[in-house]
């Protein structure tokens, strides 16, 4: 059996990153975009060499390293040059991931989660089956993004109305985590997901890690 990488979604603010970290102690690799999103665009890469040609020289700090809050201004208030960013991101991350997916089955393992914002939006929903979304009330989602981002309310839902509702995303969900209540229960049913996942593919609980003595 080869490496299974099933997705693992939300919405801004949903808490997918609490149940990414929730897999993560449970000893699952999570292969985060996000994290690849950073490293694609990082300060000496051809892809931050591509963002500037793109957007100029302003959407660079004074190290040299590219100012996020600056582009995501930028992109979030015009949909053609979030389209420009993305059309250069999106194909360096899709490498990224697939470079890190091998290494992982290289290594022996059986099961992986890939964590990312737009796996739905991006119509790659299905090539990371089954999906987990997790979920909140929009009032909640924009509450949380303005406490963790120091963003205003008009900020976040610009940056919400980039994304799909999440409603759209729990329809075509094969999972869903309601992250409405306190963190355990929100690992509690995190728990849970993985159990089903691996009971559903046929991976024992450890069997996904290599050397854990239950076979490849």
């Amino acid at each position: 059996m080869g490496l299974v990488l099933f997705g693992l979604t939300g919405g801004l603010g949903s808490g997918k990153s609490t149940v990414a970290a929730r897999f993560r102690a449970q000893g699952l690799p999570v292969i985060d975009a996000d994290a690849l999103a950073r490293e694609v665009v990082a300060k000496g890469t051809e892809g931050l060499e591509a963002v500037v040609r793109a957007f100029g020289p302003e959407v660079l700090l004074p190290d040299g390293s590219l100012d996020r809050a600056r582009v995501a201004a930028i992109v979030f208030a015009d949909p053609e040059k979030r389209r420009l960013l993305n059309a250069i991101v999106h194909p360096r991350i899709t490498a990224l991931t697939m470079e890190r997916a091998a290494a992982l089955e290289a290594r022996g393992e059986r099961l992986g989660c890939y964590e990312a914002a737009l796996l739905v939006e991006n119509g790659i929903a299905d090539m990371f089956r089954p999906l987990v979304v997790v979920a909140v009330p929009e009032a909640v989602q924009i509450a949380r993004a303005m406490a963790r981002d120091g963003a205003t309310e008009d900020e976040v839902r610009a940056r919400l109305a980039a994304q799909l509702p999440l409603a759209s995303k729990i329809a075509v969900a094969d999972h869903v985590i309601d992250n409405a209540g306190d963190r355990a229960a929100t690992e509690r049913q995190a728990d849970e997901v993985l159990a089903s996942i691996r009971a559903r593919l046929g991976v024992p609980a450890g069997a996904d890690r290599p050397g854990s003595g239950h076979g490849a």
